[in-house]
């Protein structure tokens, strides 16, 4: 079944999802000591999340979690700074290893891919060059199992948009997403919407205003939110280690800063989260 309510792994409790974080790191080590009461706080509020995998090994143990609770799912993948911990690209995105993953009923995505220019190691043209092969690998294999990217960009977007560009030639609509954590102008914000993808705000657009104008721009069907758990936690937790449960402020401040109604926003949101990660529970 689909939809707002579910069942719980609990016996004869009813779970009523209210908001979607779809992209946290529950299962990175900053959470080891507590998981289990974080994601009894993410039950409470009536939250599901989309776990992200990083690199093979996180992407093993977001399928893992999720496979445990009904209101988690997975993504798949490396991500961009992941580059530097192997040799040789072949063995670094294998298709084989993550073939065994994508078959999961949990797993929605593929990603955290893209490209990331900000890092010390990253910027040179060898990395880029690197960077872009990977991507590349990541999208021919969520259009060859049909699922949704999670995009990571990270002053790279007009490359970004340039590759999916190309791709979208070749894939047509197999090729969609959603990019995370979206700090960009309302023009790449369309840029994105033109090739079927989303985009998404973290809890920065709590306390920082630079993200207001494309927020305020973007069209309520095309906005996901998130909280990039444990990282960028927003007000009023600011400075403490964020948890997808916090989803809540960031759907209240995309619902001021667009000036409508929280309910419905949070209800948009949801059907739009969804819809784009084929979410069922």
């Amino acid at each position: 079944m689909s939809g707002i309510a579910s069942r719980d792994t609990m016996p004869d409790m009813v779970m009523e999802i209210k908001y979607v974080d779809i992209h946290s790191h529950l299962n990175f080590p900053e959470y080891d000591a507590d998981r289990e009461e974080v994601i009894a706080r993410m039950k409470e509020a009536g939250v599901a999340t989309i776990l992200i995998g990083t690199s093979l090994e996180t992407s093993r143990s977001a399928v893992a979690l999720a496979e445990q609770h009904e209101n988690i799912f997975a993504c798949i993948g490396i991500h961009p700074t992941e580059i530097d911990k192997v040799t040789g690209m072949t063995a670094h995105f294998s298709r084989e290893n993550f073939e065994e993953l994508v078959k999961h009923p949990k797993v929605v995505g593929v990603g955290e891919c893209g490209l990331d220019y900000g890092r010390e190691g990253n910027i040179d043209e060898k990395s880029k060059e690197t960077q872009k092969i990977l991507f590349g690998q990541h999208i021919d294999f969520a259009a060859m199992h049909d699922k949704p990217l999670m995009i990571h960009a990270r002053n790279s977007t007009k490359d970004i948009l340039e590759i999916l560009a190309i791709k979208k030639e070749e894939y047509g609509e197999k090729l969609r997403g959603n990019a995370h954590f979206f700090s960009g102008t309302p023009e790449e914000a369309k840029a994105y919407f033109d090739l079927d993808f989303s985009v998404s705000f973290t809890g920065v657009i709590t306390f920082a205003r630079d993200y207001d104008a494309a927020l305020k721009a973007a069209p309520l069907d095309r906005i996901m939110s998130e909280t990039d758990s444990p990282f960028v936690a927003p007000e009023p937790h600011r400075g403490k280690r964020n948890e997808p449960s916090y989803v809540t402020e960031v759907v209240k401040k995309i619902a001021e800063i667009k000036g409508l109604e929280e309910g419905a926003v949070a209800q948009e949101i949801l059907k739009n989260a969804v819809a784009k990660w084929n979410l069922v529970w």
